[in-house]
């Protein structure tokens, strides 16, 4: 088997007495889509946390392409090629949908710009932000703010804006929240192609969407990965059925 590109080894975190994830290890293959689902309050988001670089472990290390990233900041994952999406919105709504990917670009590329004025002239820059909104198919509302905006077109953006990082891993949680279905059909479409480009550590609640995306499912509850398998390996898990999915998941 391949080196991961990610390898999350024994991560622990605890807020007082609440132990947030427990001993957590796991792994992303190149070209794979590995899905952590489990219960509200199971330690999902805060175990994306200290991927991303917002919270550092008490125990345990984080490997990206074979380096140590356990301490890092946000900002240097992100410039080493973690690109992530956010559970809850971190776009800037009064600017434009264009204005937002282009800030992605400049993020991306390392160079200081002094005044916002200069970065919307820059054809380069502009060329780059424009053809990540092309991808998502939202290059009729380039010109729009985000505030304007419906919560799928949101996601969409969110996931332009972590593309212009030219991601090596894209960390995504949750984004099928709040989207209709016909958004989440839409949403499972382009992540089911986006694999080939960057694998992704995927948070989603959404079943019917994990179990048609997923390589592999890991199930997160009270802090504790209790399994670890392929779809078919998930669904058969009697201990799952019974902590989280329910009978109706069952083969």
């Amino acid at each position: 088997m391949a080196d991961p590109l990610l390898d999350i080894q024994g991560v622990s975190k605890s807020f007082g007495a609440l132990r947030a994830t427990d001993d957590v290890s796991l792994t992303l293959l190149s070209g794979e889509i590995h899905a952590l689902i489990g219960p509200n309050g199971a330690g999902k988001s805060t175990l994306i946390q200290q991927v991303a670089g917002g919270l550092v472990p008490d125990a345990g290390r984080i490997l990206f392409d074979g380096r140590d990233m356990t301490t890092l900041g946000t900002a240097e994952r992100a410039r080493a090629g973690l690109g992530r999406t956010f559970q809850i919105s971190a776009l800037a709504m009064e600017n434009t949908v264009l204005q937002n990917t282009v800030l992605g670009v400049v993020g991306a590329s390392r160079r200081v710009w002094r005044f916002a004025r200069s970065v919307m002239r820059d054809g380069g820059v502009r060329a780059q932000a424009e053809a990540a909104l092309d991808r998502v198919g939202l290059s009729d509302v380039a010109d729009m703010r985000v505030g304007e905006l419906s919560h799928g077109q949101r996601r969409l953006l969110e996931v332009a804006v972590a593309l212009t990082l030219r991601p090596k891993v894209f960390l995504m949680d949750e984004p099928m929240a709040g989207l209709g279905a016909e958004g989440s059909a839409r949403m499972t479409g382009f992540l089911d192609g986006l694999r080939s480009e960057a694998p992704i550590l995927l948070v989603e609640h959404d079943m019917d969407a994990v179990f048609a995306l997923a390589d592999r499912i890991s199930v997160l509850v009270s802090g504790k990965v209790i399994a670890t398998g392929t779809p078919a390996d998930i669904r058969s898990n009697a201990d799952v059925r019974t902590a989280y999915l329910g009978e109706e998941h069952a083969p």
